[in-house]
């Protein structure tokens, strides 16, 4: 319970440096549309992206890192593309709406969060119903 107290109030303070810096929304996927844009403020977001993948590295070589799924790259790939055609559509993802959009008491991130969250909820129940086999362990 600590580590995730921790770990969301570094998500938390980074979200917040972020706006308090750059003036923007810490949303992942609109910080990752800018940095794969030809124009524009590209350092900024460039950066951000790497400090969560160096995060991820470091955890992993921490020995905290995410196992790999037994189903292989596929269905990673699949659910990649899925998550991303989501967040266009919903305009944007969990850590713009969730984090930042809620904290700033945007209406339509509390409609996006719940969205998220029941989705989520029922996936994870149809997954356990129809292939049980089919889990991260």
């Amino acid at each position: 319970m600590v580590r995730a107290l921790v770990g969301g109030a570094l998500i938390g303070a980074a979200a917040t440096f972020y706006w308090v810096a750059n003036g923007r929304v810490a949303g992942v996927s609109g910080v990752l549309a800018g940095a794969l844009r030809a124009r524009g403020d590209r350092g900024a977001r460039v950066l951000f992206l790497a400090g969560l993948v160096s995060a991820g590295v470091v955890a992993a070589l921490l020995g905290h890192g995410v196992p790999a799924t037994p189903q292989g790259a596929a269905p990673v790939l699949l659910a990649g593309l899925l998550v991303g055609f989501g967040t266009r559509l919903g305009g944007g993802c969990t850590s713009g709406h969730g984090v930042c959009g809620l904290s700033r008491l945007q209406p339509r991130s509390l409609l996006a969060t719940l969205t998220f969250l029941a989705i989520g909820v029922a996936t994870a129940v149809l997954v356990a119903r129809l292939a049980p086999g089919w889990r991260v362990r």
